[in-house]
């Protein structure tokens, strides 16, 4: 199995949801792994599993943060995709010129 070790802002919305299912209620001191890393700095990691690979996600004040909002900002973000985005354009010269505040004119049918 793959081991991968990641950033939490790194994770696609898959796996954040896997990691908010995972943790839902938060994670504890059991739930986390601490390792030193090729740079021989201490890290703390909680993991989530899929098919093919254990991520490893970095433990961080951010983290911790990003749980307890997870429904929030999915809600934020989906709410900014779905916000069409106008832009104010200048009409063209003869639409100035047109009366748009008459009636339109009945077309008389002759038989």
């Amino acid at each position: 199995m793959l081991r991968k070790l990641v950033d939490y802002k790194k994770l696609d919305h898959e796996l954040a949801a896997l990691l908010i299912e995972t943790y839902s209620d938060g994670y504890g001191d059991d739930d986390i792994i601490t390792f030193r890393n090729a740079h021989g700095e201490i890290v703390e990691a909680v993991e989530i599993q899929t098919n093919d690979t254990l991520y490893l996600v970095k433990i961080s004040k951010s983290l911790a943060d990003f749980i307890l909002n997870f429904d929030d900002n999915i809600e934020k973000e989906l709410e900014d995709k779905a916000a069409p985005v106008l832009e104010e354009v200048e009409a063209p010269d003869f639409v100035s010129d047109l009366n748009l505040d008459q009636e339109p004119e009945e077309d008389s049918d002759v038989d």
